[in-house]
């Protein structure tokens, strides 16, 4: 390590720049370099939030001389991931030169169109809004940031006053620029700003961030931890003083059964958001959070919305807030959030008809993103767990940002608002508790920026199970693991549950090189247990918010080697087979009801169930129990959930219903050659081989092709079908429909 800075500079942050491997990059190499580094810490900038820049000297590909090049991070990266190709490269003199196609505030968004007529070597990372904020600025090397501690001073009624106190405090220069949203105007601001402050080493953008600079990479790097690290100390000291309590004191306790209320509630909120599109939801109870919630201002601070454009993008312009007295009745809440929906869906939309252009993207989903609860936590939704996670880590942000300036307050009674300038006036900001949130107008313009639409439509499609959360019981093998691989490449966020944990978890891992990390996960189950039933389906909604795909494929076949089935393996049979899926059939209805969307179940039966055969007596009854179940099931949870089932001749690859010894009794049954030194997958081949002669295909049955079976009749291609079993037999003569 460098060891450049002293523990004395830092107090919350760390220097993690390397000399040894800073040594050995190249230009472009140390900007990810920094990039990473300061992306590596969330109280330096939030997830795809901020971004950097170097201006490099380059070989023109064209005249073959050297030319000033802005390298700046590309629309939508993030700086903790960012790899070299993701900066967008331009030619600084040319993009400079575009000012004098600039015709004011009304025409900004028509300068974005121009950046490709000055990209450089073809590059097709494309380049961000904050391009011109970069290249205008006269520093060989620039960080923008939105670090909590600098976005609450940003965010401050008395922010202006407090940041003269800062400089004077750390020995810093830096310049104070009402709010203006990113691009040209915002360039020439910056510009113009550090022009007429002499000595100055950054600008604090009111509601907005932090942009600091360095004459090398490193000199950056230092210069950009130092201020937000003094940031927090400055802060810090006013939220020790005597007197001061944050968000007004605590008006609520954290109630002790959080997480159990929390587990009843998200599929209430997760139904209740979701009517639109569905939503994948996400909880959090932690400190920070709860002391939020629980407070005093709370539910007036929420209703302010966020400051930083960076946090309401995901955010929404505001949280939804349930006014529920943890002291009260749990079971008041879903009442409370119909009403607070109503109430928020209202307000959304008189958001949108007050701001909105003629040219305006037309509205999006009125729901929340973010819910609080005072006593149990904040609930986020996304279209993936992944953005749901990070909504809740952005409002954390907004709360820490919210936090900040009222520390910063200390009960002074400012006159002026210094955010209001040119884009938005005074009158126009609204203060709470010493933070002033961004005006709604403002919101606006960026929620339903046309270059944010457009960064929206670059997105790839979603794919056809993406939004539904599917629960596959017996997903730790056979059938079960072939419709989580599945579905895990169609979208769907997976729970693959198994009385085989390891199993199970292999299988989790096998769907997260698909999905992704979080969008998979892995639980124990017995069907057979009720309160097993219900763990694994607390587990799927602790995890993803709710449940919208249940898949059995778990069943046994009994066998003893004299071929006499017991009175005990004939009970656990129809047990497993049948009782066990009408016990799944019903918890699951349970909680299908409360979150009240449209959803499927999926059994698995077996052409068994219409095909009698000697010595296999009570697996055959139980599948034809189980068929009639289906259709039973089919009329008593309509029409909420559309139930159906699949009919398999037998699958004897990946089947635990089929060990060695049970391939190598039935080879020996059918007269088939085998030697005993034979891999179990070989002796499995010969038996499959075997059943499809007697099929009209002659195709052995794979497990795949029952997963994609099952898929459809899980999915939306399905929609109008419930009550049926579709068999996937090879065309097996016996089972013909009867």
């Amino acid at each position: 390590m460098s060891g450049a800075v002293s523990e004395k500079t830092l107090h919350f942050l760390e220097d993690k720049w390397d000399d040894a491997v800073a040594s050995k990059l190249d230009e472009p190499e140390l900007l990810r370099y920094r990039s990473n580094l300061l992306g590596s810490d969330l109280r330096i900038t939030n997830f795809g939030g901020g971004n950097t820049s170097s201006k490099l000297e380059q070989v023109d590909p064209v005249s073959g001389k050297p030319v000033p090049v802005l390298w700046v991070k590309g629309s939508g990266g993030d700086l903790g991931s960012i790899k070299r190709a993701g900066f967008a490269t331009l030619y600084l003199e040319r993009l400079l030169q575009l000012e004098a196609q600039y015709k004011g505030v009304a025409e900004e968004d028509a300068m974005v169109a121009l950046y490709p007529l000055v990209t450089f070597n073809n590059n097709p990372t494309a380049a961000s809004i904050d391009t011109p904020l970069h290249g205008f600025l006269p520093f060989p090397h620039v960080d923008h940031l939105h670090p909590d501690w600098g976005i609450a001073l940003a965010a401050s009624a008395n922010g202006k006053q407090k940041m003269e106190e800062f400089n004077k405090e750390y020995g810093h220069t830096l310049a104070w620029l009402p709010w203006q949203r990113p691009g040209f105007e915002l360039g020439m601001m910056l510009r113009q700003i550090v022009a007429e402050t002499p000595g100055c080493d950054g600008v604090v953008l009111g509601g907005h961030g932090l942009f600091t600079w360095g004459e090398t990479q490193r000199e950056c790097y230092l210069n950009t931890i130092t201020i937000i690290d003094q940031f927090g100390q400055f802060i810090a000291k006013h939220e020790a003083r005597e007197g001061h309590v944050r968000f007004g004191g605590a008006k609520f306790k954290s109630h002790d059964e959080r997480k159990a209320i929390a587990a009843k509630v998200m599929p209430v909120l997760r139904g209740a958001v979701s009517r639109k599109q569905r939503w994948i939801g996400s909880f959090t109870d932690t400190e920070a959070v709860l002391d939020f919630a629980n407070s005093a201002y709370a539910e007036q601070l929420a209703h302010l919305g966020t400051s930083c454009p960076d946090h309401f993008i995901r955010t929404k312009i505001r949280p939804m807030f349930l006014k529920w007295d943890p002291a009260g009745d749990a079971a008041e809440i879903p009442a409370i959030i119909e009403t607070a929906l109503e109430t928020y869906r209202a307000e959304y939309a008189e958001y949108y008809t007050k701001h909105a252009l003629p040219d305006s993207p037309k509205q999006r989903d009125a729901s929340p993103t973010v819910v609080l609860l005072p006593g149990v936590g904040m609930f986020t939704f996304g279209k993936n767990k992944t953005e749901a996670r990070l909504t809740g880590e952005f409002y954390i942000n907004a709360i820490g940002v919210m936090r900040g300036a009222g520390a910063l307050g200390g009960g002074v009674d400012c006159k002026e608002i210094p955010q209001a300038g040119p884009a938005a006036t005074a009158d126009q900001f609204t203060v709470f508790d010493n933070y002033v949130a961004l005006p709604p107008s403002e919101a606006f313009r960026i929620e339903y920026w046309a270059l944010e639409e457009a960064k929206i439509r670059r997105q790839p499609p979603e794919k056809q199970l993406s939004r539904k959360i599917a629960l596959i019981v017996g997903g730790g093998s056979g059938i079960g693991r072939e419709v989580a691989l599945l579905a895990a490449e169609r979208g769907a966020h997976i729970v693959v549950a198994d009385r085989d944990t390891t199993g199970a978890a292999k299988v989790a891992e096998e769907c997260k090189a698909i999905a992704g990390k979080e969008a998979v996960t892995s639980t124990a189950i017995d069907i057979t247990k009720r309160d097993a039933i219900q763990a694994a389906l607390a587990a799927t909604v602790a995890e993803f918010g709710g449940v919208d795909l249940i898949i059995n494929t778990a069943a046994i076949f009994p066998s003893s080697p004299s071929g006499v089935i017991s009175d005990e393996q004939w009970a656990l049979t129809l047990e497993i087979n049948v009782t066990s899926n009408f016990k799944l059939a019903e918890e699951a209805h349970t909680l299908l009801k409360k979150q009240g969307l449209d959803a499927t179940l999926v059994l698995t039966s077996s052409a068994n169930a219409v095909v009698p055969k000697r010595g296999s007596e009570a697996y055959d009854v139980s599948k034809a129990a189980l068929s009639h179940l289906v259709r039973e099931l089919a009329v008593g949870m309509a029409p909420l959930v559309r139930v159906n089932g699949i009919s398999p001749a037998t699958v004897v690859k990946g089947s635990t219903m089929f060990p060695r010894d049970r391939v190598k009794a039935s080879l020996s049954k059918y007269s088939i050659p085998f030697e005993e030194s034979a891999t179990d997958d070989e002796l499995r081949d010969a038996l499959a081989a075997f059943y499809a002669q007697r099929t009209l295909t002659h195709v052995p049955i794979d497990p795949k092709d029952n997963a994609e079976a099952i898929l459809f009749l899980a999915g939306p291609l399905s929609r109008c079908t419930t009550g049926h079993i579709i068999p996937v037999d090879g065309g097996l003569i016996e089972a013909f429909l009867r």
